[in-house]
């Protein structure tokens, strides 16, 4: 009997062992997936930066869908979204509107499995890509969804500017410590010694300034959006365009507002028949035309309908012009000289909630009163000494 009840034991560690390899096993198995790489390389994307005097590039961002052994799945439509890094009131972007929204929206016909997008990241922080790949043909492969996570790092040069303020309000601060700290003996009829009042009457006057340097430039950052004229004599390409045996129309939202999607859609048809074409490369640009700066590029094909549509967020508060250029796919039978259509889209800039503002007088006003504090407290330790000598 005790044989036995040894042999069952065994037996029932043998199955639980292998069961639970089983399980091993099936996790660690290949699925399909979707890879990222970016150029310039990850480590070098820095976020956009407002007036800067070097030119900026979008950066590139190429994903591509592969199967369980690593090939590349073809004839794949691919969905992706762009969301900003999440919202920090306290650590707040250049674009604190931007923050937690959706950058980018789209939909991409992929006959090898890869989609290849420029893209200016505005703000840094963790951004979301979330890429769903799903056959066009039904049952050559089994639809998957997958979330990415791109960082990008601040600009180093901000650390510097922070630094650089801070230890000049530091030496204010301490600098006035210094004077409460060593203040003279009342005169008849004072209330406070003169250096006192001198001192106070400064820290009102920069009070006064700062805020109102605040809340002008964030009222000239919102005229900015909603103010402004383009001053470009440039001839910009009808949003509709029949050529060639080709009718191309660009429709979408004229009208846009920083940290929200905009719509734009693009159809391609045969001029005679209405029919949809589909062999015909589209090249997109959305471009800041106030800096002449792209901001996103897609160069793709249509859909089975002929359309091309996509979301995307204005985060700069310019005016913006989306251009597509229309070009033979090449082997194809349709040859044609290139097709351009544009269409203009004013963008409303909205200025930061007067709550970020105000921490942006806090951290000002803690600086200073941090200096102030090391500068009583110096004096404070100081009189004694001074009072000893006497």
């Amino acid at each position: 009997m005790k044989k036995y009840r040894l042999f069952r034991v065994i037996s029932a560690v043998c199955v639980t062992l292998s069961i639970l390899y089983s399980f091993v096993g099936s996790s660690q198995t290949p699925t399909s997936r979707v890879l990222l790489s970016t150029n310039p390389p990850l480590e070098r994307i820095l976020p956009f930066e407002a007036e800067a005097e070097k030119p900026q590039t979008p950066v590139k961002l190429t994903l591509q869908a592969v199967d369980a052994a690593g090939k590349s799945l073809e004839n794949a439509k691919i969905s992706l979204q762009i969301l900003t890094p999440p919202r920090n009131p306290w650590l707040t972007t250049d674009f604190p509107i931007v923050e937690g929204t959706k950058l980018l929206e789209m939909n991409a016909t992929a006959p090898n499995g890869k989609l290849e997008i420029q893209q200016i990241l505005p703000i840094r922080g963790n951004y979301q890509l979330l890429v769903k790949v799903s056959p066009l043909i039904a049952n050559t492969f089994a639809a998957y969804e997958q979330t990415l996570n791109l960082h990008v790092r601040e600009n180093p040069i901000k650390y510097k500017y922070f630094v650089a303020i801070a230890a000049i309000l530091v030496s204010l601060g301490l600098l006035g410590g210094w004077v409460i700290g060593g203040q003279e003996e009342l005169q008849q009829g004072e209330i406070a010694p003169h250096s006192v009042r001198l001192l106070l009457s400064a820290l009102t006057v920069v009070a006064i300034v700062t805020l109102l340097v605040i809340n002008i430039s964030a009222e000239v950052a919102e005229a900015h959006g909603s103010g402004h004229q383009s001053t470009s004599t440039e001839t910009v390409a009808p949003s509709s365009q029949k050529s060639q045996g080709l009718e191309i129309n660009l429709e979408g939202d004229k009208n846009a507002t920083v940290g929200k999607l905009a719509n734009v859609a693009l159809q391609v048809k045969d001029s005679a028949t209405g029919q949809p074409i589909t062999d015909v490369a589209l090249q997109v640009k959305a471009i800041a035309t106030e800096h002449n700066l792209t901001v996103f590029d897609y160069k793709g094909i249509p859909d089975e309908q002929g359309k091309l549509t996509w979301l995307q967020q204005f985060f700069d508060g310019s005016p913006h012009k989306i251009e597509v250029e229309a070009t033979p796919i090449p082997g194809s039978s349709r040859q044609f000289a290139p097709v351009k259509v544009a269409q203009e889209v004013e963008v409303e800039a909205i200025a930061p909630p007067m709550y970020i503002r105000l921490i942006g007088l806090f951290y000002f006003t803690a600086f200073v009163g941090i200096g102030m504090a090391i500068g009583l407290l110096i004096q404070h330790r100081r009189t004694p000494q001074v009072r000893e000598n006497q």
